[in-house]
């Protein structure tokens, strides 16, 4: 399926619920669904928590699927942002493009190797907001160096690659925001992505995909996102009531 649609729905789903100021602390393949229309749906808001503005309010570190979750909250944060979700996008991301998790831990401590692994061991030069974490100091590791993610994901594009670097970063505020990820060249370049009306839709068996036969679809690297991609007089019944600006 569209990998470039894929992640171009997930992100103006995860814009749209940043907008409303929550985070939604589980996002996962299974919890993204795929109607009959080609509409992709995030499901499964039970851990989903509103914004604090004030900073002070504590969160449970015990959110997220292991495989999808946040370095920070590996470490134990009970304060965090919507850059969990960010992370987990990035995950997802990576995830279509390698057709396999890229940290696929078994247990809290193997899912912190599996990231480090990847990306380094983190000190406080690269991620000063590291020792405040409550399990910072509770277990050390070898300093190894990251491994580039070309050779994590390979025959991946240059773009995609650049994309997936920005989600998968230790500090929070570093990543890139859905908006910027929306806006990133890897959604202008060839190819472009499907519009939603030429996705394969999946049988109820789940064994097989027919295609739709519609008329094909325009698209303009000049144009905004939303209006390459999505059929507004389709979108709209389910709109969060913003916009990309």
């Amino acid at each position: 399926m569209d990998q470039y649609s894929l992640l171009g729905r997930i992100g103006e789903g995860a814009h749209g619920i940043v907008f409303k100021a929550k985070h939604i602390e589980d996002l996962k393949p299974a919890n993204l669904l795929i109607s009959s229309s080609g509409h992709l749906k995030i499901a499964d808001f039970g851990l989903a928590r509103l914004f604090s503005n004030e900073g002070e309010r504590l969160y449970s570190h015990q959110v997220a699927t292991r495989w999808y979750r946040a370095p920070e909250l590996l470490y134990g944060a009970r304060k965090y942002d919507e850059g969990v979700d960010l992370w987990a996008v990035g995950c997802i991301f990576g995830e279509l493009l390698n057709n396999s998790p890229l940290f696929p831990g078994e247990n809290d401590i193997e899912q912190l190797c599996c990231v480090l692994r990847v990306l380094g061991t983190p000190n406080e030069r690269i991620w000063p907001e590291i020792a405040e974490l409550p399990d910072y100091n509770k277990i050390t590791f070898k300093d190894n160096p990251p491994i580039p993610l070309e050779e994590i994901v390979p025959d991946t594009s240059a773009q995609a690659v650049d994309l997936l670097k920005r989600f998968l970063v230790y500090p929070s505020k570093h990543r890139i925001s859905a908006r910027q990820a929306l806006l990133h060249p890897y959604f202008f370049t060839d190819p472009l992505p499907a519009h939603h009306s030429e996705l394969p839709i999946p049988h109820r068996s789940g064994k097989h995909c027919r295609q739709r036969l519609q008329p094909p679809c325009e698209f303009s690297v000049d144009k905004p996102l939303q209006e390459s991609l999505v059929d507004p007089a389709l979108i709209q019944p389910h709109a969060w009531g913003c916009e990309l600006k």
